[in-house]
């Protein structure tokens, strides 16, 4: 499993926020939690974007919007916006 470090400075609104969500009346005890925490949040976004996309898919097929390839993503796509 790969390790990254990350070295940030912060400062203004941006250290400020961090002082307030770290530490002993923060939710997180140290920045590393905080920021491992967004990065789980930005994942788990991306995951249901495109589990939404999927579904989209899924209730076009069901309700007949689909449309046949010509084989050219160029020419597909033509086709669609003319739908």
């Amino acid at each position: 499993m790969a390790i990254h470090r990350i070295n940030a400075r912060l400062s203004g609104p941006l250290a400020e926020h961090l002082s307030h969500v770290v530490g002993e009346n923060g939710l997180y005890e140290t920045p590393s939690e905080y920021i491992r925490a967004l990065i789980r949040q930005d994942m788990a976004r991306d995951t249901a974007q495109i589990y939404s996309k999927i579904r989209e898919g899924f209730e076009d097929i069901a309700h007949g919007r689909i449309l046949q390839s010509s084989g050219s993503w160029a020419e597909d796509k033509k086709a669609f916006h003319r739908l």
